[in-house]
């Protein structure tokens, strides 16, 4: 029930945003990782079982351990909820945005498209650009700071779900309310505006941004080449990854 293994956990299920919690200041690294394991754990839950109930189920606990967090009380023994009750009452982070990706993670459960584009906006706000304000937060960003946020974690959201698009296909997901060419090309287009208007983050809170370090080069290949996303073809080297998260690091970019 340690940072430490909260880092374990995000070392093994989520190596990107292990390594972009890396930059942020050694101090801060612990928080960055207690949240990436407790979204790691939610992401995980409509997965590991093809049954609805069960994934509910599984939903439902963690809801109830934010509930218990927030109510004061006793709060259930876990290796990641027992740090994240920690850092939630040092930082006084937002209950609506924990509440808010939760929720959100039920669709996964289920093979129902979203219902229009604003729903699946709604979506990638309240998971991907959630946790990333949550994260910033813990780096001291403050509320007048959380808009230009959410414009980047909505491209950085975006830019993950282009990438996961075959796997996602392959399980019979179907996330993108419009998969043709010009539909995906005009998403891409939209989330990169998103993604470059995220201005005035302080030096301190850019780790958290990082994460979405690679949006930016995979929206660039999606609006330009669509056909790649269903093909699987953004992905970039390791070598390459990582050259591009130390500049960014050394220069305090995101």
């Amino acid at each position: 029930m340690s940072i430490e293994a909260c880092a374990e956990l995000v070392e093994r299920g989520d190596p990107d945003r292990f390594l972009s919690a890396m930059t942020a200041a050694p101090d801060d690294r612990g928080g960055l990782m207690v949240l990436y394991a407790f979204n790691l754990e939610v992401v995980r839950a409509p997965w590991v079982t093809k049954e609805a109930m069960i994934a509910e189920m599984r939903l439902q606990w963690w809801a109830d351990a934010i509930e218990e967090i927030y109510a004061g009380g006793a709060v259930r023994k876990h290796e990641v909820v027992t740090p994240l009750a920690a850092l939630i009452a040092d930082k006084g982070l937002d209950r609506a945005a924990f509440d808010a990706l939760i929720e959100a993670r039920r669709w996964d459960i289920y093979k129902e498209p979203h219902e229009s584009q604003a729903a699946f906006d709604q979506y990638i706000s309240d998971t991907s650009a959630g946790l990333m304000w949550l994260a910033a937060q813990a780096l001291g960003a403050a509320q007048e700071q959380r808009s230009a946020v959410i414009d980047f974690g909505y491209g950085a959201g975006v830019a993950a779900l282009f990438r996961a698009i075959p796997a996602l296909e392959n399980a019979q997901k179907y996330p993108l309310v419009d998969g043709s060419i010009d539909g995906v090309s005009s998403l891409a287009q939209k989330a990169l505006v998103r993604l470059q208007s995220a201005k005035g983050i302080p030096r301190s809170a850019r780790a958290a941004l990082r994460a979405g370090w690679m949006a930016e080069y995979t929206l660039r290949i999606a609006a330009q080449s669509p056909k790649l996303v269903a093909a699987g073809g953004l992905g970039a080297s390791e070598f390459s990854k990582k050259i591009k998260l130390l500049w960014m690091s050394l220069t305090g970019g995101f």
